[in-house]
């Protein structure tokens, strides 16, 4: 169950079911490296930290902005509502995706630090286990097409729960070691009404399994996606 909790400058979200620490240090690294919680790390807009909480490993995202505007204001944004920052939207989201069926990494805590007109935010999520990201797997070899047309099949779900993800491709796609697919990484997507939007998801997962194909050679024929439509075709 979801509790709030209102601390000075900050708001924190979190599920009393997952979360057992004090409430007030779990979105600090120094926090987990004083327990010798951290089980390592990955690279991207910034670093995600991945520790091991009391009841399952997790992983410790600070938002950063990208883009032209990243590189003068990293990790500020206006603030507008609690209700509407974007760990707090990405926090009930995902609670909603998995109500609805779909994989994805269950939300343990979001924090909201208010600053004068701006804030910044904080996520802590499931880290799922023995799981790879598409990237990683296609480095190595190619896939099946009955993963493909799984992974369809997790997308319609999605899209069935009226979600629009606005940056799906094969990074934010994950398959764990028994070839279960799961969809990570909501910051700013939405639930939308209608259909016309969900192409575009499509079609930008499709120009990402080309530009890695171009950038690290990956295991991937454009024919391939085709497994992924048959999947996601026969979910509607």
């Amino acid at each position: 169950m979801t509790q709030v909790r209102t601390i000075g400058s900050q708001k924190v979200w979190f599920d009393e079911t997952l979360v057992n620490d004090d409430i007030e240090n779990i979105f600090d690294i120094d926090y987990w490296e004083d327990k010798d919680c951290i089980l390592g790390s990955a690279l991207g807009r910034g670093t995600t930290w991945f520790v091991q909480t009391q009841f399952l490993p997790a992983a410790l995202r600070h938002y950063r902005r990208g883009g032209l505007l990243g590189k003068f204001v990293s990790d500020q944004y206006f603030f507008v509502g609690w209700q509407k920052s974007r760990s707090c939207q990405e926090f009930y989201l995902l609670n909603f995706l998995r109500s609805k069926g779909v994989n994805v990494p269950r939300p343990i805590a979001a924090r909201t630090i208010k600053n004068g007109l701006f804030y910044q935010a904080d996520l802590l999520s499931e880290k799922i286990p023995n799981a790879q990201d598409l990237v990683a797997i296609l480095e190595q070899q190619s896939l099946a097409s009955e993963v493909y047309y799984d992974i369809g099949i997790e997308i319609a779900k999605m899209h069935q729960a009226q979600v629009n993800h606005t940056d799906l491709n094969i990074h934010n796609i994950l398959l764990d070691s028994s070839k279960r697919v799961w969809i990570i990484d909501f910051d700013k997507c939405t639930r939308m009404a209608g259909s016309t939007w969900k192409n575009g998801n499509l079609e930008r997962l499709k120009r990402s399994f080309l530009k890695e194909k171009v950038k690290r050679s990956i295991h991937w024929e454009e024919c391939e996606f085709q497994c992924l439509l048959d999947g996601y075709e026969a979910s509607q």
